[in-house]
Formats: structure tokens, C-alpha cells, sequence
């Protein structure tokens, strides 16, 4: 009844028009993406961390910072490995969570990868949209959260938050990896992934712990 009444009384926003409009937000000198007006800002070990509740969802949007002199990713194969190490650490990391929907996409230059963490909470399932971006300097990680019954209702403001996600001319291809060939050498290989494993790890340990404690629209 209850999750009823919740979703009368959204779609009588929505009938009205949003509640609140979504303000562009600079994340840094290369990104920018649009948040609640009351979003709040903080820096935690290495992450600047933006997040805030909608009306049908809760945003967070956190730039990691790769360890310093990270070196290259020598092309796309590399970049999907990237990914790939993520989720499946981001996974193993929730209790009950399963992902879902997992694909790749494009946003302005660069190559970033979609998909749906599925989780359940005290008998209600959470769903949790992320989009990865990884840079040779940092790790853009956007989320929009928001109960499984309430899927039908986030079109607007979901579609809202993903299209204002805007990067500076600055932020190309080769910042993510530098040649469109597969393969490399595995001594490369060794150096290379030892940095972005631990740069992974805590993102996510990190993302978790955040996911614990923050208050989400109920």
C-alpha cells in the first residue's frame, strides 16, 4: 500500500512537471554533469565525491584519481580488462547483487561502459545504474539508484542526469588509451595492471562504504 501511495504521488509530479531541475554541476576542469540544486561536495582519500536525491532516484557521481604515473593503456582490449576488473569487484563487494544490462557506449570521444547493479534490501530490491569512465588520470564513476518498483517512473530524470554528462575538448580517445590495435606485451601487462587493480579496489570499497551510510530517497 504503501509503495503504492509513493508512486501516486510521483506521478502527480510528474503530471506537473519536475519538482526541481537539475543544475549543471563542474565535477572538474574536463567534466561536467548535471545534479540536484542541494547535492552535496566532499573529498575523501583521493575521491571528490558529488551526490544528492532527485525526485525518482539518488545520484552520485565520484572522481577517483589514478595513482600517480599510471602508465597507458595500450588499447581497447586493455580498457574492456579495466572495466571488466570494476564490476566484477564492484559484485563481489555488494551482499545479494547481481549486474545486469552490461554494454558499452560512447559519450562524445570517449568509450564508457553501462550497467545495473541489482541488489536486495530488507525486502525491496535496489537497482543501481553506473556509468564507468575511465581516464589515464582519473576514474569517473556516475550512479543513479532508485527502488525496483519505481523503474517505470525515473525515465525523465535519469535520461536528464546521463545527457548532461559533457567533457572538454581537452579529454580525447588517446587519454584512455593509446593506440586502436589489440594486445600487448605481458611485461607491460604487469606493470600496468598491479596500479589500476589497487586504484579499483578502493573506488569500490569506497563506493560500497558510501553506499551504506548515504541517504537515499524512500
Amino acid at each position: 500500500m504503501k509503495k503504492i501511495f509513493i508512486s501516486a504521488a510521483l506521478l502527480l509530479f510528474a503530471a506537473t512537471g519536475f519538482s526541481q531541475v537539475l543544475k549543471p554541476v563542474k565535477i572538474d576542469s574536463l567534466v561536467n554533469i548535471s545534479l540536484p540544486p542541494d547535492h552535496d561536495e566532499k573529498d575523501t582519500l583521493g575521491q571528490h565525491i558529488f551526490s544528492g536525491n532527485g525526485l525518482t532516484g539518488f545520484m552520485e557521481v565520484i572522481k577517483a584519481a589514478n595513482v600517480v604515473n599510471t602508465k597507458p593503456l595500450q588499447n581497447q582490449k586493455d580498457l574492456n580488462k579495466v572495466f571488466n576488473d570494476y564490476i566484477n569487484i564492484l559484485q563481489s563487494q555488494s551482499d545479494n547483487g547481481s549486474t545486469q544490462n552490461i554494454r558499452d557506449t560512447v559519450i562524445g570521444t570517449l568509450k564508457a561502459k553501462l550497467f545495473t547493479l541489482r541488489e536486495e534490501e530488507e525486502n525491496q530490491v535496489q537497482l543501481r545504474n553506473f556509468i564507468l569512465i575511465y581516464t589515464t588520470e582519473a576514474t569517473y564513476t556516475i550512479e543513479y539508484a532508485y527502488p525496483e518498483f519505481r523503474a517505470g517512473l525515473i525515465g525523465d530524470e535519469y535520461n536528464a542526469y546521463v545527457k548532461s554528462i559533457r567533457f572538454t575538448k581537452d579529454l580525447q580517445r588517446n587519454d584512455q588509451y593509446l593506440f586502436n590495435v589489440t594486445g600487448m606485451s605481458t611485461t607491460a601487462k604487469l606493470g600496468l595492471y598491479g596500479g589500476i587493480a589497487l586504484v579499483a579496489i578502493v573506488v569500490i570499497l569506497l563506493i560500497v562504504r558510501s553506499r551504506k551510510k548515504k541517504s537515499r530517497r524512500r
